[in-house]
């Protein structure tokens, strides 16, 4: 039951953006248009408008891969992953480092980006986000100036978090804890004065 949830909401994941990147698309097309004809006394409003365009549409194709339908045998391409790593942190105070060569399986893609998602949560002042990948499976280590860690979220990774405790923003970590499961795999995280990692390995 608890996995139908999971297929059920990642469908419903992958709809919402497929349906909103096309409209989103289609204002970032005027704008260029726009530009291109001339702004006039509006530029500096254009720009404002295209830059949060350009983060809405950043933020739509990573949650497509972080939160919708995904399996072992679609393939995300390595340079397809930096390109939604770099436009998501861009203009941010987050940056990655992305170690892992060649196409990956997207539902490996998957765990990985919610771990992201995970890991920026616990960095109020920004910092850096490492991706490690081996036949094991993932470690995500972050570091930076401070760290922000609700205790209850992390040291749980291997329970079911009751789904009234589940909040908009907790829900990568929900997620991550059922589709790791699913997919065989132990979570284990270390959580210190320097960094916030995340292991997630076959069991």
């Amino acid at each position: 039951m608890e996995e139908d949830r999971a297929k059920l909401a990642a469908l419903v994941g992958s709809r919402l953006c497929h349906d909103l990147i096309s409209p989103v698309g289609a204002i970032q097309n005027g704008l260029e248009l726009m530009g291109l004809a001339g702004s006039g006394p509006h530029e500096a409003e254009l720009s404002l408008i295209q830059q949060s365009c350009d983060n809405a549409s950043a933020r739509i194709r990573f949650f497509r891969v972080a939160f919708g339908a995904a399996s072992q045998t679609q393939l995300v391409g390595q340079r397809d992953i930096l390109k939604l790593l770099d436009d998501i942190n861009e203009n941010g105070r987050i940056s990655t480092v992305w170690q892992p060569a060649g196409d990956l399986p997207r539902s490996d893609v998957q765990l990985a980006f919610l771990g992201f998602l995970c890991c920026e949560s616990a960095l109020p002042q920004g910092g850096t986000v490492r991706f490690d990948h081996a036949a094991e499976g993932w470690k995500i280590t972050a570091t930076g100036p401070r760290f922000k860690v609700e205790e209850d979220l992390w040291a749980h990774f291997d329970t079911v978090m009751p789904l009234d405790d589940v909040t908009p923003g907790r829900v990568q970590f929900a997620l991550l804890s059922v589709l790791a499961r699913d997919a065989a795999r132990a979570i284990r995280t270390r959580v210190d004065d320097t960094q916030v990692a995340l292991s997630i390995a076959a069991a």
